[in-house]
């Protein structure tokens, strides 16, 4: 189920989203979770990611773009880091980064 894409705004910057294995210990789940990032060029958002510790995220090819909805979630978010559980549990609200990695 890992796959990701981006979405480029009108103002040049991009959104990516990416499917990722759930890191081990985080609340008890095993599976994937929706990380979505909003940053100037693609480049910058996986850098974002790698910089929280996330050294192995890479975005290869535009299978899974973020949907308009995901895109409305990150650019209301204050940090520009998103993520919910994969698939899309019913009702559930997008989370800021912190929650996931503890930090």
């Amino acid at each position: 189920m890992p796959g990701g894409g981006f979405v480029r705004l009108p103002g040049g910057s991009v959104v990516v989203a990416l499917t990722l294995p759930r890191p081990p210990g985080e609340g008890g789940d095993e599976g994937h979770v929706r990380v979505l990032v909003h940053a100037a060029n693609r480049a910058r958002a996986l850098t974002r990611l790698r910089n929280l510790g996330m050294r192995a995220v890479y975005l290869r090819g535009n299978a899974h773009p973020p949907t308009p909805d995901e895109v409305t979630a990150v650019l209301h978010h204050p940090d520009g880091l998103l993520w919910r559980c994969a698939p899309d549990r019913a009702q559930e609200l997008w989370h800021p980064i912190r929650a996931l990695l503890g930090t």
